[in-house]
């Protein structure tokens, strides 16, 4: 894992992608761009036979930049650092503040890859991505780019469920800088095993990591808000800062699971919150022994007094 600080200090938590699936994706852009080169050079050699030398050999150079250099270049700018080898292996280029590049970064890359990848057969590549912690190469390095993984495996790491409906979007102007990264990965190991601990630890922990991420934020859990859907709030906050960088203003949907929450791998649409208002419904009524609350669910509010039967509702009974 690492993590970038962008210019607005928020951390965003990127996979780099490793060398040998790197090769793979540059192995197969370059497969299709020689392909394509050598198409456009049988139709060159075929429709300028009766043109001199010197013209044949400036045709030959142009078509050479324009295929393996301009066309890479063009890919990536168009789909945002995706191209075809990397969308394959999910591999996409990013600005090092996690932001899609722009032309002027895929063209860096793309002319400093005409000397460390073609010239040199990929040898210098290789060797600046094994020394590099990142696993950049030369052309990342001076265009300001890392290349991470899109796709990760669901497996490694537990679901998080995401806030309450009465929680999104409540903590957009929170500052999150200051929250470490032993933190971040405590508060998510928690979220992802709250159901598997006992009752009374389970809200301990989730005290005590709230108290320390207000402590790092600045800013007091609010009045009546369980700890751990503060924490949850506080995760699905940061997780949205990090798609809206990467992807652009926009990448979350509005949702079953509140406006602009996203939704959990494998749910539908139209299935119900964790604990969304009808766990909460069945949850303020009578608990049986034994049953653990919703660790997330709003706290009910407490009753208010009825005026007994035959009094009116100002408490004032009239002489009879």
């Amino acid at each position: 894992m690492s993590e970038l600080v962008t210019g607005e200090a928020v951390a965003l938590e990127l996979r780099p992608a490793k060398l040998p699936s790197r090769a793979l994706a540059v192995a197969l852009d370059l497969a299709v761009a020689l392909v394509a080169y050598i198409l456009v050079t049988v139709v060159l050699v075929a429709t300028t036979a009766s043109l001199d030398d010197a013209a044949q050999v400036a045709l030959s150079i142009a078509a050479f930049l324009l295929v393996l250099v301009g066309g890479p270049i063009a890919v990536e700018t168009l789909s945002h650092g995706r191209s075809l080898g990397k969308l394959a292996f999910g591999l996409r280029v990013v600005r090092d503040d996690g932001g899609p590049i722009r032309f002027r970064h895929a063209l860096v890359r793309g002319a400093i890859g005409v000397v460390e990848i073609l010239m040199t057969f990929g040898v210098v590549a290789c060797i600046a991505s094994l020394v590099s912690e990142r696993g950049r190469r030369l052309g990342d390095v001076f265009a300001g780019t890392l290349v991470v993984r899109e796709r990760i495996p669901v497996g490694r790491a537990g679901f998080v469920p995401p806030p309450p409906p009465w929680l999104a979007g409540r903590f957009t102007g929170l500052d999150l800088s200051a929250v470490p990264d032993g933190l971040w990965l405590a508060v998510r190991q928690y979220l992802s095993r709250m159901q598997q601990l006992d009752p009374q630890v389970s809200l301990g922990m989730a005290q005590r990591l709230a108290d320390d991420l207000a402590a790092r934020t600045g800013a007091p859990v609010p009045p009546g808000t369980p700890p751990a859907a503060f924490l949850a709030a506080v995760v699905h906050e940061r997780q949205s800062r990090d798609a809206r960088q990467a992807y652009g203003t926009g990448a979350f949907a509005p949702g079953p699971y509140g406006t602009g929450a996203f939704a959990p791998p494998g749910a539908h649409p139209g299935a119900p919150a964790p604990y969304g208002p009808s766990a909460g419904a069945r949850s303020q009524g009578s608990v049986q022994p034994g049953q653990a609350q919703d660790p997330m669910r709003q706290p009910p509010a407490p009753p208010r007094d009825e005026p007994p039967a035959g009094r009116p509702a100002t408490g004032f009974a009239p002489p009879a």
